[in-house]
């Protein structure tokens, strides 16, 4: 199993373009696929630097309906003209961050959603409840909110004036069975990456994470609930954690004081194996 990383916040060369966004290309058992693409400005060109063929994916995966995960998602149906998109129904709502009495929109872009409409139905399956896309992959659909100390990380609302508050439902990850255990792709983890790995663990019947990688949204978390992610990693022995794009350099900081070698921060370009 190899995971490309073609877009996140930073970058491990100078070559490859870096957005505050998030995709991995992800090449296991034969399949192909495409997690995430990002705000629309990178895909394309570290893509190709990168030597990763679009046009040969077989699924596209969405993890949430934020611009900077669908940026690019024309552009990829566009490539990937035989690939099944997989995403929860609520993507495409409309999504503010509000601070005060600014709103701003980051929701799916308009020209995304255009592309989205037009797929045809038997290149869509909406994923609500968990799906098993092929053996040994599996998406989690909606992930239950168990934790007290996690919430979605931000002042994200479904209007503009800031009156109803938006849970992120469509939040999901992905999850791959292999001999040392599962490795689990995220997006955001606005459900939280404790309840995100606990109910992965759950749907697969496997207790033993060998590896999560992408984006913790821990950038504006408290000491304590990065404190308590930090213990919930630990008990589980995760062995690899990866953190990417929204994970925040204070939370990254500390998951490498506390755990050591098994964090190994994300970067376009870097490629892991398993």
């Amino acid at each position: 199993m190899k995971i490309t990383i073609l877009v996140d916040n930073n970058a491990a060369s100078s070559r490859l373009a870096a957005e505050h966004g998030l995709a991995f290309w992800i090449e296991t058992g034969g399949r192909k696929i495409l997690f995430d693409t990002g705000q629309g400005g990178c895909l394309p060109g570290n893509a190709r630097r990168l030597g990763v063929a679009l046009q040969d994916a077989d699924w596209i995966v969405l993890s949430h309906g934020h611009f900077d995960h669908t940026g690019a998602l024309a552009y990829a149906l566009d490539q990937a003209t035989r690939a099944r998109l997989y995403c929860h129904p609520a993507v495409v709502l409309p999504r503010f961050a509000c601070r005060g009495a600014d709103a701003t929109s980051i929701g799916m872009p308009p020209e995304s959603k255009r592309a989205l409409d037009a797929l045809p139905l038997d290149r869509i399956k909406w994923t609500f409840e968990p799906v098993w896309p092929a053996e040994g992959i599996g998406l989690s659909g909606y992930i239950p909110r168990r934790t007290d100390f996690e919430d979605t990380g931000g002042p994200f609302y479904l209007n503009p004036e800031g009156t109803h508050a938006d849970a992120i439902e469509d939040d999901l990850a992905v999850w791959f069975e292999t001999p040392g255990g599962l490795v689990v792709c995220v997006g955001c983890c606005h459900a939280g990456l404790v309840n995100t790995l606990m109910r992965v663990r759950q749907l697969s019947g496997r207790s033993k994470i060998r590896a999560v990688v992408g984006g913790f949204h821990l950038m504006g978390a408290d000491r304590r609930r990065i404190g308590l992610t930090i213990d919930n990693l630990r008990e589980m022995g995760v062995d690899t954690i990866c953190p990417c794009h929204c994970t925040g350099e204070a939370a990254v900081a500390a998951l490498k004081a506390s755990l050591a070698q098994r964090v190994i921060p994300g970067r376009a370009g870097m490629t892991l194996q398993f």
